[in-house]
């Protein structure tokens, strides 16, 4: 017999789960647990659903025996470039990607490739362009106009001062009764974002590198913080080089919405929208019904060599 509950915390061999009772419990893996075909460096990832046993070992530690089958899940590619991917989280209701225009930069590949792996995953996500209050007039109409070429597409996009609870107040009520990721590079202000939604929570946070305008890495593993207006918050590592996993090329437009509408209308069922003539995505761009940085960063997910980017690190 076992009891459930849910994954908080992961380390790789030790979790913190919160029982459905509210109970805190240390745990650990029974065994090898089966990874439905995955090749992943962690069998268990917060956000999982777990079956703890009722007894204890000598250490006090009790074990997780299964886990439910994954409503969605996220991976990135593990550290040592292996074929092997690590989940960050499970079962995750919304994603919130968290960008900043300045120290330090997040790009719009970044952004779009954030994107297709959210698309791939069937995880919906909200934009929150952060430090709002250090644009100057410019930077403020760069932002309005990328939130407006989002939201377009179907992505909202919000500007926001995460050190500024009122700031993020509308966010509060998104989030009740909810599991939902915010990701992000490291330095966007995602711990701050933590602290201003619950102040109790008094999550480190990573000073800016002068040098490398990126914030030290605080965070190892991922962690999902219980808030106390209601519903969790995941907050995972830092992500330098989130991976496109394991996409066929002829599946990325799939993953771009304002293209998914217009698959089936080329000349040719195996368009790829690159080269080929009377391609329809390629005709909504020259008319800007699609915008050309989002098929630049089409293009570049089709023309790239998946480990090579990985190992430069560029996004």
């Amino acid at each position: 017999m076992g009891a459930n509950g849910v994954v908080l915390k992961s380390t790789g061999k030790w979790y913190k789960v919160e029982m459905d009772d509210g109970q805190l419990v240390d745990c650990r893996i029974r065994g090898r647990m089966r990874l439905e075909g995955l090749k992943t460096t962690n069998p268990i990832a917060v956000g999982d659903r777990v079956v703890v046993s009722e007894e204890e070992d000598k250490e006090g530690n009790r074990i997780i025996s299964d886990f439910e089958k994954r409503r969605n899940y996220i991976v990135r590619k593990s550290i040592n470039l292996s074929k092997q991917q690590q989940i960050l989280a499970a079962n995750i209701d919304r994603a919130y990607l968290m960008i900043t225009i300045h120290s330090p930069v997040t790009h719009l590949a970044f952004i779009d490739r954030f994107l297709v792996s959210a698309e791939s995953f069937r995880i919906p996500v909200t934009l929150l362009f952060n430090k709002a209050d250090l644009y100057n007039e410019d930077d403020h109409e760069y932002v309005d106009a990328l939130i407006q070429l989002y939201n377009r597409i179907g992505y909202p996009g919000y500007k926001i001062q995460a050190d500024n609870p009122d700031s993020v107040t509308f966010l509060k009520d998104e989030i009740k009764d909810k599991q939902v990721m915010i990701s992000g590079h490291s330095g966007v202000g995602k711990s701050t974002l933590l602290n201003s939604l619950d102040p109790s929570l008094n999550i480190k946070t990573s000073e800016i590198s002068e040098a490398h305008q990126q914030g030290q890495h605080t965070t190892t593993f991922a962690e999902m913080h219980k808030l106390s207006s209601g519903g969790y918050f995941i907050d995972t590592p830092g992500i330098r080089a989130f991976g496109v996993i394991d996409l066929e090329k002829e599946h990325i437009a799939h993953y771009f919405p304002e293209m998914r509408r217009l698959l089936g209308k080329c000349k040719f069922n195996n368009c790829m929208h690159l080269q080929e003539p009377e391609c329809a995505v390629k005709e909504a761009v020259g008319d800007g019904d699609i915008l050309e940085t989002r098929y630049q960063s089409y293009v570049r997910l089709m023309e790239e060599d998946q480990s090579e980017t990985y190992r430069k690190n560029i996004y």
